[in-house]
């Protein structure tokens, strides 16, 4: 953790956060965007984040690199202090609230966050069977150029990814935060369930 990294500002006026936790970008970047519109949140991915540090040829991007190319999980602190980084700018910019995606990984991150930040309203996942993470992931090698976009490497990051996940879900399933969303199905059957589950906890 960068202790350096101060988000008062964030902690000065609440803002409603929401976990979106799914493995793989299938039709979501769609759902996203709705959302995002519907209810004037920004959209925050952690992916996303990271592939931006890479290439940003930075230090910590090059540390990154080396890390996903061994098909492991970027270290908790670092992730967090990405999105605090970005929280901050949004935060800047006057925005009502954060949607963040692919987050968070293990319990203690989420832990982590709700911690040092402020706390998730909702944790919402998106069931996909393996077969289907594995067909869209090999499609996305296509045009991704990503280091990591290899059958080997997927297969060993959703196994990571499986056993990382199946206890946040039951942590937040404890709590009562987390909502179940098929998301087998086309971008508006998805975005209609989940605006079901943001309907009840933001004003918009």
């Amino acid at each position: 953790m960068n202790d350096a990294i101060s988000v008062r500002p964030i902690e000065g006026r609440q803002r409603p956060n929401h976990f979106h936790r799914w493995w793989t970008r299938f039709r979501k970047g769609n759902s996203m965007r709705q959302d995002c519109r519907k209810y004037g949140l920004s959209h925050l991915s952690s992916g996303d984040l990271l592939r931006d540090e890479v290439k940003s040829g930075s230090p910590r991007g090059s540390e990154l690199t080396a890390i996903m190319e061994a098909g492991q999980l970027v270290p908790l602190e670092v992730v967090l202090d990405l999105v605090k980084e970005a929280m901050l700018k949004k935060v800047a910019q006057g925005t009502k609230g954060f949607l963040i995606d692919g987050y968070p990984r293990e319990v203690a991150q989420g832990i982590q966050f709700e911690g040092e930040i402020q706390e998730a309203q909702l944790v919402v996942f998106f069931d996909v069977c393996e077969d289907t993470l594995v067909k869209r992931l090999l499609g996305r090698a296509i045009t991704s150029g990503r280091a990591d976009d290899n059958i080997d490497t997927i297969k060993l990051r959703l196994h990571t990814f499986i056993n990382s996940t199946a206890p946040v879900v039951d942590h937040y399933e404890k709590q009562g935060k987390l909502v179940r969303i098929p998301a087998e199905g086309s971008v508006d059957d998805i975005f209609a369930e989940v605006c079901k589950a943001l309907d009840k906890c933001v004003k918009h």
